[in-house]
């Protein structure tokens, strides 16, 4: 598998799973494609590696446990990072509605294909850092 990113300007991806399965499964495919990817299983969690790390882009389900959710964490990620991509990840994510997104968030429906993910990740980026979809 070719890579998608640069090897000398990985791009930063957290990772907001908290199926541990499915974050480690996600998070390694991510890693061998050539993104540097932290992980994290919370919105707290997340909440640190925002405010300490760099963070490209946000991959985030929606349902985790604690008091955020992935559309609350997606909220104030975007306080904190205002042109930070989003991209969502929920099996059940027609039941986000469209107002509690974030503007220009993308939805990744579960199940999904982590090389897929790769390049959604890599053009979301490319699209917020030139302006022009890719």
């Amino acid at each position: 598998m070719e890579p998608n990113v640069k090897a000398t300007e990985p791009i930063h991806v957290l990772v907001v799973e908290d199926e541990i399965l499915v974050n480690e499964w996600v998070t390694q495919s991510l890693a061998e494609q050539g993104f540097a990817v932290q992980s994290v299983t919370n919105a707290a969690d997340a909440l640190g590696h925002l405010t300490s790390d760099p963070v490209d882009v946000l991959f985030t389900d929606i349902n985790l446990p604690g008091k955020m959710d992935g559309a609350a964490l997606a909220r104030r990620a975007r306080e904190l990072l205002p042109n930070l991509p989003v991209i969502y990840a929920s099996s059940r994510a027609t039941m986000l509605a469209p107002d509690a997104r974030v503007p220009g968030a993308i939805i990744v429906p579960k199940p999904y294909r982590p090389e897929l993910v790769g390049r959604l990740l890599t053009a979301v980026l490319r699209q917020a850092a030139t302006g022009v979809p890719a």
